[in-house]
């Protein structure tokens, strides 16, 4: 069963996953006004997964395993079954259609660059500092 939930993801009321990502829970509509004035002084990074989607957990296993900028990005995980609220806000307030798994990087207020699923464990996070 083990084998299975790590493939599949698990329940929706999971927490941010345990990862050298240093994880932020992005629970909250009024954390996207804070997160869109920090990114004047350093990239923000917006991780929006599937908790019961396989193809979306397989994506952040890779992207988490493969992180090494903890000292370059704020990294925000949002849990889409949990804040389906908040992606429909970060959809509305950063122009980007709703996709899952989707990664934004948000600098100097607005999003810089986003992609979804496979195409997320290829993008150079070194391209936004």
């Amino acid at each position: 069963m083990g084998l299975i939930k790590s493939l599949f993801g698990k329940s929706s009321k999971q927490n941010a996953p345990e990862t050298k990502v240093p994880w932020v829970s992005l629970n909250e509509i009024s954390m996207l006004d804070s997160i869109q004035a920090k990114s004047d002084e350093r990239p923000q990074l917006i991780f929006k997964h599937s908790t019961t989607c396989g193809i979306s957990r397989m994506v952040l296993n890779m992207f988490s395993g493969n992180y090494g900028y903890a000292d370059e990005f704020d990294t925000y995980y949002l849990d889409l079954h949990a804040h389906r609220d908040i992606s429909n806000w970060v959809a509305q307030k950063f122009g980007v259609i709703h996709q899952s798994p989707q990664l934004l990087v948000i600098k100097n207020g607005q999003v810089v660059y986003h992609t979804s699923h496979g195409a997320i464990t290829d993008v150079d996070l070194n391209a936004f500092l």
